[in-house]
Formats: C-alpha cells, structure tokens, sequence
C-alpha cells in the first residue's frame, strides 16, 4: 500500500511538472509571439521613417533646389502648416510656395545639397542641412523698390522638423535658420 502511495505521489508529482513545463512552454510561446509582433511593428516604423526622409531627401535636393514647385505636393499635404524661421506661420501648399518663391528672385541658385543629420521617430523626422546661395539679383522689397545685389554668398545651416502623415507626406513643418546671419552674410546687415 505505501509503495503505491509512493507510485501515485510520484504519478501526480511528474503529471504537475508536466502540466507546468506545458503551461511555461505555452506562456513562452506567447511571449516569443508578442516580441516578433513588437519587433515587426518597429520594422515596419523604421521602414517608414527612412522612406519618410528619403522623400525629405528629394524634396530639398531637387524639388526645392530646382523650385520644381509642381512635385511639392509629393512631400507636401494640400493643406500644410508651415512655421517660418521668424515666427510666422501658412497654411496651405500654395501659400507655401509663395513663401519660398521670393527667395529664388535675389539669390537664383539657392540650394540644399546635403542633410548630414537625419533622424526620425514615429511619424517625425528631423534634418540638418546648409541652406547655400548668391546675393546676384536685384531683392524686391516692395513698392517696386530694390537692394541691388552685393553679390555676396551665404551658407547657413538648416533644420527642418516634418511631421507625416500615413500617406507619406508633411501635415506640418517646421523651419529653422538664423535670418539674422543669413542678412549679415549677404550684406544687409552689421
């Protein structure tokens, strides 16, 4: 009687730890589900951050570069909130565009040839650039007045903040330079 005792006790002590290694196998199983979910979510961010900048890429190298103004709409949403380096704000891609446009009147080869910095998380990216140029062409300053060209050229770093929607384009951006140096290095001011 007691070795069957024993053989029952021993029966239910192996029939636990099967049922336990069971239950950790399963809850391990759950686990390693949930981390390759986790880690193809941050794939997939990842995978839409780089395609995010790539197209930021485009859009100062050669869309903005080039005033290529038709193709703005890749990055751009319709109806983008753009915040200006001096505080002002536009709404809209349209008003954008007549906000860049004035730039490429005095210094026509106006350029962004490079973001050194480019980072991203979630649906913001972020990049560093130097914003080039020439002072070669009369500056309209309203009232059919000019300052006539120093001739003068400005390099000035750059930073613009994006914020991208699941379609892959900018609901809002942010732009950062100091107009301060940028008028000092063209002439206009001490």
């Amino acid at each position: 009687m007691k070795s069957t005792i024993k053989l029952v006790f021993a029966s239910i002590i192996i029939a636990v730890s099967i049922i336990a290694c069971n239950s950790q196998d399963a809850e391990k199983e759950a686990e390693i589900v949930n981390l390759k979910a986790q880690l193809a979510q941050i794939a997939k961010t990842n995978a839409t951050i780089a395609e995010n900048l790539k197209t930021f890429d485009e859009l100062d190298f050669e869309v903005y570069s080039n005033q290529d103004w038709k193709r703005l709409h890749e990055s751009h949403s319709d109806d983008i909130l753009v915040h200006y380096p001096d505080g002002h704000t536009s709404k809209g891609i349209e008003d954008h565009i007549k906000e860049l446009d004035p730039m490429f009147v005095f210094a026509p080869d106006t350029r962004i040839e490079e973001h050194p910095i480019k980072i991203g998380s979630g649906n913001i990216t972020a990049v560093v650039g130097e914003l080039k140029g020439t002072f070669t062409e009369p500056m309209p300053i309203g009232n059919g007045e000019f300052i006539q060209p120093t001739g003068k050229s400005f390099k000035l770093p750059m930073s613009t903040i994006g914020l991208w929607n699941e379609d892959g384009v900018m609901y809002e951006e942010y732009l950062f330079y100091d107009n301060q140096a940028f008028l000092k290095q063209i002439g206009l001011a001490k």
